[in-house]
């Protein structure tokens, strides 16, 4: 276990929501290197979510995808990920020797997920290693149950579709017809944390023009995401096409409303984030298709 498992934006966050205490007990999950369950299901895993920094500061998240074992640990402090972003992906260029690097594995049939942060080394040929500085899970709220295709490729390599400022109409009613993403948040010293959002279809939904706003609902009282935040507004977003296979990448400056009631119609939430988006990118093959929807999570609220 960590010495201080919380940096001071966490702290500050479950102070205001009055969890600090229970946080603290919560806290004792949190590692310093790799346990052997969590070994295991990573090496079982075909895809992983990366959360990066750029050397401008922007926040990504960012898809890979691989046969299992593709991601696996190589000893109790260092995990090995053998796969290559898409075409356009960020990725490519803010995975550079001593980065900060978020991993988020998850498995949606199980409802299961693990983060795993720390710092970055890339590898020849491709790919690149994790030496990690904080390993804990999460609980199964919110993950909508899918099952992979049946026979998924062995590695996927994406291509370009769009690369733009803004969204565009169909963009738009990707996201508002989403029932999961994921984000990226950064500490400028704790680093780089990837972490899952979900809910009913239509639980993102836009305030104005180029402005997202989803609901945060009760989660595991730790409040890495918003922790990190409160201290760095940047954040990156990603969103997958089950169906076909694609992804969208967002990013931008996000403001934390705590006002439960400021946004309406939205059932089970406690808080809000908006996020303005700067930079949209959506990448088509990154994401074997044909994902089968199973069940809607029990815990989103209605």
């Amino acid at each position: 276990m960590m010495k201080e498992p919380f940096h001071e934006g966490e702290i500050e966050v479950q102070g205001r929501v009055g969890v600090r205490a229970m946080a603290e007990k919560i806290g004792h999950g949190i590692h310093d290197d790799i346990p052997a369950i969590v070994a295991a299901f990573v090496r079982e895993q075909s895809m992983l979510i990366a959360a990066t920094i750029d050397r401008s500061g922007t926040l990504w998240a960012s898809l890979l995808t691989g046969a299992p074992g593709f991601a696996h640990a190589v000893d109790p402090h260092t995990l090995r990920v053998d796969a290559e972003p898409g075409e356009g992906d960020p990725l490519a260029g803010t995975l550079r020797s001593g980065a900060a690097l978020g991993v988020l594995t998850i498995e949606f049939a199980t409802r299961r997920r693990m983060r795993l942060n720390g710092i970055a080394e890339p590898i020849a040929p491709r790919g690149f290693l994790l030496r990690v500085r904080e390993v804990f899970g999460n609980c199964p709220k919110y993950i909508q149950q899918r099952e992979a295709p049946a026979d998924p490729p062995r590695q996927t390599r994406g291509r370009l579709l769009s690369d733009a400022q803004q969204l565009s109409a169909s963009q738009r009613r990707w996201i508002e017809t989403a029932d999961t993403f994921f984000i990226a948040s950064a500490h400028p010293v704790r680093g780089a944390d990837a972490s899952h959002r979900g809910g009913d279809p239509g639980f993102v939904r836009f305030a104005d023009g180029e402005t997202l706003v989803w609901p945060e609902y009760p989660g595991n009282m730790m409040f890495q995401t918003l922790g990190n935040l409160r201290v760095n507004p940047s954040a990156g977003l990603l969103f997958l096409d089950f169906s076909e296979g694609r992804t969208l990448q967002l990013t931008g400056k996000t403001t934390i409303v705590w006002d439960p009631t400021a946004h309406p119609g939205f059932a089970g939430a406690q808080r809000f984030v908006e996020l303005r988006v700067e930079r949209a990118i959506e990448i088509a093959d990154n994401l074997p298709p044909g994902w089968r929807f199973v069940e809607a999570s029990p815990f989103n609220p209605r």
